[in-house]
Order: structure tokens, then C-alpha cells, then sequence
């Protein structure tokens, strides 16, 4: 019998890997989106939002599915801190929408919901399951309160079978350049092109535990097809700063950086000693996390899943993406 699946967030970057790894297992995929937008033909579209019920109830009528994974969010956690309303209704009254339609169409119904390394906030590293959740921005605090209410919550009081996947930072050449990663890239392939002069970061120190998107969503499946609901960290267990990460970009596109100054003050200049990194403290966050790390050894042990690219391949494979975009773009050869 053909399984069916419900992706909520599907237009994003987890939701077009996770749709495509599901076809290739042989599923029937609904996808719920607020926007009209190209996707796999063999993928239908539920026109809907997470913070309207009646069309969570309605998108589960039409599509009945085996298995639900919650990917749709307001994922920015700078961006929370201006509009914390909006990321409680989506990220917080959204899952309630949906957990509560999805358990009285189907009891036995399996969600997974899209968990956040940023839960852990300023709880020191390694973080695993077991660790305290300490968040500091709205987004984390959506994140944290909806995985407590509503994935531990409904999983011990009705017996659901949800769980969370603590997935860390997971990137990938579909990511939204209002990410630092993705804007990295970008600029720096813009940089190489001529078009444009420099790229503005905020905290260069703060350090992430980076991986590829592509990866990340085989366990998302992994983790539904347990026998028993769990939660999960979902890493690689290093981490990089973003100057590292800026760095090493930019050795893949033969221009080097060397760092001058530090803090609110450095800069990268390349080997024509034209300054071609800049700090900008407006884009440092109220409250910073500096350093995430996961310990997936969980997910190892119980699910067998591990990253299988690496930070270099990540970032290589992010700025050949990037270089071929810019140049299409604007007709370069």
C-alpha cells in the first residue's frame, strides 16, 4: 500500500529535499502552501496556512495521510525579533492547529515537527537530547514551548506518536540568502563577478554546527519509521565560525582573505588589499548564541544516520551554486 505524506513548508529548502527523497521511496505527497509555486509535478498542492485551522483541517481531509512533517515556519531568528507576534502564530498556534486536526482525523497518525538547535540558546556545548533548553530570541521560544506542549506534551497525555528533530544549523545551495551562510556565498560570487564591492556580516566569532540539508531530511524520515515516537538531535558534531565559513568560500573562488582588526572592527581584505568583508554591529542580535555544537551520537546509534558531506563540501558545492546563478543572472560567461 502506497504511503501518504503531508508537507507543510514544502516550497522551503527542507521541503523540496524531503519531497524529493520521499518520491523516490514511493510516497504520495500533498504539500501545504500559502503560495503558488512551480514544484514536481507528481507533488499536490494544498492552497493553506498553519496559522489558519480550517484549512489544516481541510488539508488533512483531502490528503489523509500516513505520516506529517511540519517544515513550514517563520525559521529567522533575527527576523523573530521584529515580528514576535507573527512567529508565535505560525510557529506555536500553527503546531497546535495541526496536532490537534491531525490526532481526531487519524489517533494513529505519525508528525514529525521541525525542531531547533536554537532551543538551546545559551546552554553550553556539546547539546543533545538531555540538554536544557535555554532560548533567547522569540523564534527559540516559539520553538521550545510548541516541542514542549505539543510533541512531548500530546505524546505522554494521549500517546500521539510525534516527535522532534533538534536538527542543527543544515544548509544547501537552496537556501534563502537572508541566511548567513547563503549570503556568504552570494556576495562573494557577486565579489568574484565584479558586481558588486563588498559583503557586510554581523558576529564573525559565533560559531555553528553546519551541515547539508540533503543529509539532514533522510532523517526526518528515519525518525517516523521507528517503532516508538523519540526525539532526536540531528548534527555533525563540528563546528565552524562564520569567518571560517566566509574564509573558506572564498579561497573556493581563488580570492583569499586576510583579516585585519577584531570584533565590530575587522575586516577581510583580499590580495589587491581591497577591504572586501565588513562588520556591521546592526546585524548583531539582541541576544547572540554563540556556539551550537550537537551530539548526534543518539541519532547514530538508534536511527544509523550520520552526515555524509562534510563543512568543505558543503561550502564548496554552496559557492559553485552561487557562481553559476550570478553569472546566468547577468549573462556572464
Amino acid at each position: 500500500m502506497v504511503k501518504k505524506a503531508l508537507i507543510t513548508g514544502i516550497t522551503g529548502q527542507d521541503g523540496r529535499y524531503l519531497a524529493k527523497l520521499l518520491l523516490q521511496k514511493g510516497y504520495e505527497i500533498y504539500g501545504l502552501t500559502r503560495h503558488d509555486r512551480t514544484v514536481d509535478g507528481a507533488i499536490k498542492l494544498i492552497k493553506g496556512c498553519l496559522t489558519d485551522a480550517e484549512s489544516i483541517k481541510k488539508a488533512l481531509e483531502i490528503s489523509r495521510p500516513d505520516e506529517i512533517y511540519n517544515l513550514g515556519a517563520q525559521s529567522n531568528a533575527n527576523l523573530s525579533f521584529q515580528i514576535p507576534e507573527e512567529t508565535w502564530d505560525i510557529n506555536y498556534f500553527g503546531v497546535r492547529h495541526l496536532v490537534r486536526a491531525a490526532m481526531k482525523l487519524n489517533p494513529r497518525i505519525k508528525i514529525y515537527q521541525a525542531s531547533s538547535a536554537e532551543m538551546f540558546g545559551t546552554t553550553p556545548p556539546p547539546q543533545k537530547e538531555s540538554s536544557p533548553f535555554n532560548p533567547v530570541s522569540p523564534y527559540a521560544e516559539t520553538k521550545t514551548a510548541a516541542h514542549r506542549d505539543y510533541v512531548v506534551g500530546y505524546r505522554e497525555r494521549y500517546g500521539l506518536f510525534i516527535c522532534s528533530g533538534i536538527l542543527f544549523n543544515h544548509e544547501s545551495p537552496l537556501r534563502n540568502k537572508e541566511f548567513v551562510t547563503r549570503k556568504i556565498t552570494h556576495a562573494l560570487a557577486k565579489i568574484k563577478l565584479g558586481l558588486q564591492d563588498h559583503l557586510e556580516l554581523g558576529n564573525l566569532a559565533v560559531k555553528r554546527d553546519w551541515g547539508f540539508a540533503g543529509d539532514y531530511v533522510e532523517a526526518m524520515w528515519m525518525i517516523l519509521q521507528q517503532p516508538e515516537p523519540e526525539d532526536f538531535v540531528i548534527a555533525t558534531g563540528i563546528s565552524h565560525t562564520v569567518e571560517q565559513f566566509a574564509q573558506l568560500a572564498a579561497d573556493y573562488l581563488d580570492m583569499p582573505i586576510t583579516w585585519r582588526e577584531q570584533g565590530v572592527h575587522q575586516i577581510g581584505i583580499n590580495q589587491q588589499k581591497k577591504v572586501i568583508v565588513k562588520v556591521n554591529p546592526s546585524f548583531f542580535r539582541p541576544n547572540e548564541v554563540h556556539h551550537l555544537l550537537g551530539n548526534p551520537i543518539k541519532a547514530r546509534k538508534k536511527l544509523g544516520w550520520h552526515s555524509k558531506v562534510n563543512f568543505g563540501q558543503l561550502v564548496e558545492m554552496m559557492v559553485k551554486s552561487d557562481l553559476d546563478l550570478v553569472a546566468r543572472e547577468h549573462g556572464i560567461k
